[in-house]
């Protein structure tokens, strides 16, 4: 399962309607979903009338400029994770208060 995938899903999509707005945004015509997922055009066009409602857009154009976004987004993250070496994470806020070393941590 694709990151995008992952995204779609915690975004209230069931796992069978991430499959289908990944397929539409990836230009794919109803009838080639629904042969591609076997299952018939009418079922693709209700998960796409449930992806709508979820997704709050009112276009198959709406959908796929929102998903292509997010890709957009995603592949920029995984390309800097490969590039970038992990940074030292700097949290000030468990630092002990007043800088004293009592171990209280400051909230």
């Amino acid at each position: 399962m694709t990151e995008l995938h992952q995204t779609l899903i915690k975004k209230g999509l069931s796992h069978r309607e991430s499959e289908v707005a990944l397929e539409v945004a990836g230009g794919v015509s109803n009838k080639e979903v629904a042969s591609k997922l076997f299952v018939t055009e009418k079922t693709v066009k209700f998960h796409l009338t449930n992806i709508y409602k979820k997704m709050q857009v009112k276009s198959r154009t709406q959908l796929i400029v929102m998903i292509s976004q997010w890709k957009s987004q995603a592949t920029f993250i995984e390309d800097k994770k490969a590039i970038l070496p992990p940074q030292p994470i700097h949290n000030l806020d468990i630092l002990p208060s007043g800088g004293k070393g009592n171990g209280d941590v400051g909230l």
